[in-house]
């Protein structure tokens, strides 16, 4: 008799419900509507009218910390996660990888019969694996998803993301002019997921994963979306932080009492400083609004009316994620589960940011560079964030934001529904809980345990305890005890309904964190976290001070990091290869990472582009890196070589060369920068020069950024301009391919050799080839 049952795949048992994690990002505590916001949800308030709103249900302040949490069910530092993938230290609480031993829920439930798929915001692979030549074991299809549509890294731009379908890198099918956009994209991919799933097993569960861009920034979104909220924010931040506090107060979101603290709680510049006399972070500083002028108060919320319509844009997008699950017939019995990554972000600083990458390279927005842009928030042109008012005011009633352990940072929207499932129709529940909950919660919802080895590595207890208890059954007390926080230099521990947390300045610097002052929260009464009681009960102070440091050890905590995010994310970290003094590329491949690329930052450096030009007509991008928000591109136009070095998206950097292109075969056209100096540190001062073989055909002095052309994405590109081009300066069409010609490679040199050697070695490479 045949044995087939060896073979068979995984089946799940009859009536299995569907899986669906809905993860925001960078959406804080008062910024839905169900939660007494002022940004119109109503698809997520429809799924809060269905089930369970979690009034203390926390994360860890940050991106991926938290998502390895809400995949793995253990905390983040036992993940390998103490910060996001691209600023990975090497050490065991921050190297950016998740261990075989934590499995995914997707790798547990692949195994139990269900489908899974991930739709959009990965930031689980470390910097280093985000390439074709990498292994793929941490992109999601190697960490347990049978298909994956979005990007790898911690944020993209909306209109030219960088996507990568299942293995592989893939261009976006149009373009913003045709109407396109990431949400509608990601949306359109999940429901075709399900269908090709649902149409030949109508009864196989789904695991889905979906993870829309918003609200990260850039805060990109169609025109008409931001229009609805014309004027709607007009009040400023401080006024509009009271009216969400009425409506939560009324909503029963937090209790009656609650208070609003200080819009700069703990500090400012000018008030406060750090051991060594080190400065208090001047971009944690929230302006008050009746300091601003009326400008600035017209730019300010329009900063906000852009965020709210790019939050309901993608409200909207979920609104059809739940239609196709009712048209099918799979809503009723589907666990959806809503929540938000971490609080409101303050990485705008006090005055916002057209482009979030001058923050990214330690470079300060300045007023009129951002008044100039304000017709354009939303749109391509625009990398945008809002100023740090608005983090406060989305994360009423809370302290701080994103990166702190205050509540700021870490409690955040949570909403469950599963109408087969649970009684409770648009409640509360007051018991507090974490990210780390949600595995035991869907593995106690569908009747498994955790398996005591995945793929054959022997597994990590789940740290996380179920939320099920609470579904129908409103006042039964928090079934969790304990919960660690420890985030880019800030610390926190909650036990028992106390809450004990350091005012240390998340990416300060000041590190001498036995100076640390803690501060003693009763968290049942005091949610916004402002009588202090550390005075009154020194005992529980010391009690609770103590169970941090165990659950850091516990949890491969150690050691702290607060460093300046420049500082982080240029740590020198592993490469496949060692970094060469050469590099070849040529046309026809994918974008290259960033993290992979040659680095040109703060160094001398030479860009030869091999070509045969039959005729004159040349034109297009030979070489491009980054986009319009920092870049660099040598291209031809109007029969001239072009370079152009675009600084941070602040200042176009345009050399043209003074003579037409030669015409012939195995030409080297190229442009070379030689460094003079630096000025600020890190900014490199010097010549970038054009030739045509050996003639010098132009030149022009430039400066080039700090820091990275970009957080993730916008790599480099050779024969063209894929995405959001470096300069609209580029001839003819996205993606601006090289034309007239046949480009054959592209060397760019940073050994520091002049160049006029450089051309002679390379005509006699030429010579020998």
């Amino acid at each position: 008799m045949p044995d087939w049952a060896p073979y068979e795949q995984p089946k799940a048992p009859p009536g299995t419900p569907n899986v669906v994690y809905i993860v925001l990002d960078d959406v804080g505590f008062g910024a839905l509507s169900c939660y007494g916001g002022m940004i119109d949800t109503p698809n997520i308030d429809r799924i809060a009218a269905d089930g369970l709103r979690y009034t203390q249900w926390h994360t860890t302040a940050l991106c991926s910390p938290t998502r390895s949490c809400l995949l793995t069910g253990r905390n983040h530092t036992t993940n390998g996660m103490a910060c996001i993938t691209e600023a990975a230290v090497g050490f065991p609480n921050g190297n950016g990888h998740i261990p075989p031993q934590c499995a995914t829920l997707a790798e547990m439930l692949v195994e139990r019969g269900f489908s899974t798929a991930a739709l959009g915001k990965w930031h689980l692979t470390a910097e280093d694996e985000m390439n074709m030549a990498s292994t793929k074991r941490n992109w999601p299809v190697g960490r347990g998803f049978d298909r994956f549509y979005g990007f790898l890294g911690a944020e993209t731009n909306q209109w030219y993301p960088d996507l990568v379908h299942d293995n592989h890198p893939t261009d976006p099918p149009a373009t913003p002019e045709q109407g396109y956009h990431l949400s509608v994209d990601l949306t359109d991919k999940a429901i075709e997921f399900i269908d090709d799933v649902k149409a030949i097993a109508p009864d196989r569960p789904l695991f889905l994963y979906y993870a829309p861009g918003c609200a990260h920034a850039p805060h990109h979104v169609p025109r008409e979306w931001a229009e609805r909220y014309r004027g709607r924010f007009d009040a400023g931040y401080e006024r509009i932080r009271e009216t969400i506090l009425e409506r939560q107060t009324e909503l029963g979101i937090v209790p009656a009492a609650t208070e609003l603290p200080p819009i700069n709680p703990i500090g400012t510049p000018d008030t406060r400083s750090g051991p060594d006399d080190l400065p208090f972070p001047p971009l944690d500083y929230t302006r008050p609004w009746d300091s601003l002028s009326a400008d600035e108060q017209r730019l300010f919320a329009r900063m906000a009316e852009v965020y709210a319509g790019f939050l309901s844009h993608a409200d909207a997008q979920i609104g059809r994620l739940l239609d196709f699950l009712a048209e099918i017939g799979q809503l009723d019995n589907t666990i959806l589960m809503v929540v938000s990554d971490n609080g409101a972000s303050g990485e705008g600083g006090p005055n916002g940011s057209v482009n979030e990458m001058k923050f990214m390279n330690g470079i300060p927005d300045d007023m009129a560079s951002n008044m100039a842009m304000l017709d354009e928030l939303g749109g391509p042109k625009t990398y945008n964030h809002y100023p740090n008012g608005w983090a406060m005011a989305f994360n009423t009633p809370f302290k701080m934001w994103k990166r702190y352990s205050f509540n700021g940072g870490t409690c955040d929207p949570c909403i469950i529904s599963w109408p087969a499932g649970m009684s409770a129709r648009g409640e509360l529940r007051d018991q507090y809980h974490h990210a780390i909950d949600l595995v035991p919660t869907v593995l106690d919802c569908l009747g498994l345990t955790q398996p005591d080895s995945v793929k054959g590595v022997t597994q990590v207890p789940v740290q996380g305890v179920s939320m099920r208890y609470s579904f129908d059954a409103a006042t039964i007390p928090s079934a969790k005890t304990t919960q660690f926080y420890s985030m880019l230099g800030t610390r926190a521990l909650w036990h028992d309904g106390w809450k004990a947390v350091t005012t240390h300045p998340a990416l300060s610097g000041w590190d001498h964190y036995e100076q640390d002052t803690w501060e003693l929260y009763d968290t049942e009464a005091d949610r916004a976290e402002l009588r202090d009681l550390a005075a009154e009960h020194p005992e529980k102070l010391t009690e609770l001070i103590g169970l941090w440091f165990y659950e850091a050890g516990v949890n491969h905590a150690f050691p702290l990091d607060d460093r300046s995010a420049l500082e982080i994310l240029l740590t020198p970290r592993p490469q496949l290869v060692a970094a060469r003094d050469r590099y070849i590329y040529r046309p026809g491949g994918v974008e290259i990472p960033e993290s992979v690329a040659v680095n040109v930052r703060n160094r001398s450096y030479s860009i030869g582009a091999q070509v045969d030009i039959p005729e004159p007509g040349a034109q297009g991008v030979l070489f491009s890196h980054g986009s319009r928000f920092g870049g660099h591109a040598l291209y031809v136009k109007d029969n001239r070589l072009c370079y152009v070095y675009n600084f941070v998206g602040q200042t176009e950097q345009k050399i043209v060369a003074t003579e037409d292109l030669p015409t012939g075969e195995n030409l080297l056209l190229s442009a070379s920068f030689d460094k003079t100096g630096e000025l600020p540190r890190g900014v490199a001062q010097g010549t970038l020069s054009l030739h045509y073989g050996d003639r010098l055909v132009g030149e022009g002095k430039i400066q080039t950024q700090p820091g990275k052309f970009s957080i993730a994405g916008e790599g480099l590109n050779t024969g063209r301009d894929a995405g959001e081009p470096v300069t609209d300066d580029y001839p003819g069409t996205a993606p601006w391919t090289f034309t007239g010609g046949t480009l054959h490679r592209i060397a760019v040199d940073v050994s520091g050799t002049p160049y006029i050697d450089l051309e002679r070695e390379a005509a006699a490479m030429l010579a020998r080839e």
